[in-house]
């Protein structure tokens, strides 16, 4: 037997999800898998980050279109995000932010000490994988 209350209940809860979803879209801030509220378009960029270097740094360099087609996206994704992060008092203490910043600090000290055609020792890759991991870990 359902009850008018039982039923009030439920269209609230319903009405609350559509609200709740329209005002989702809205919101510039999202909340990370821990709880942190942080700007939606910082959180897609540094996934994007996060997914492209490892989809690079996991490529077998034996197909070198394959590994400069990654290599080139990892970029690409690493240069909007510094154009648009880099410094941000929203996020510059987040940990995830801090763990990014260590992995191209990282991947840049390499290339430039070794060249931009060298080949990554993996010390060098397992660490910067160990610092995408800490990063997604708080996204």
């Amino acid at each position: 037997m359902v009850r008018a209350e039982d039923v009030k209940k439920e269209d609230d809860e319903g009405d609350k999800g559509v609200l709740g979803a329209i005002t989702s879209l809205l919101d510039p801030n999202e909340k990370t898998s821990l709880g942190k509220v942080l700007p939606k378009a910082y959180l897609k960029s540094a996934r994007e980050v996060v997914k492209t270097l490892r989809e690079s740094l996991k490529e077998e360099t034996k197909d070198i279109s394959k590994f400069r087609r990654n290599a080139d996206a990892a970029k690409e994704s690493i240069r909007e995000y510094l154009n648009g992060w880099r410094g941000q008092k929203r996020v510059v203490g987040e940990e995830s932010y801090i763990a990014l910043e260590k992995a191209i600090r990282s991947l840049a000290s390499f290339y430039s000490k070794a060249g931009p055609s060298a080949e990554l020792p993996q010390d060098v890759k397992s660490s910067i994988l160990e610092d995408l991991n800490n990063a997604e870990a708080f996204l």
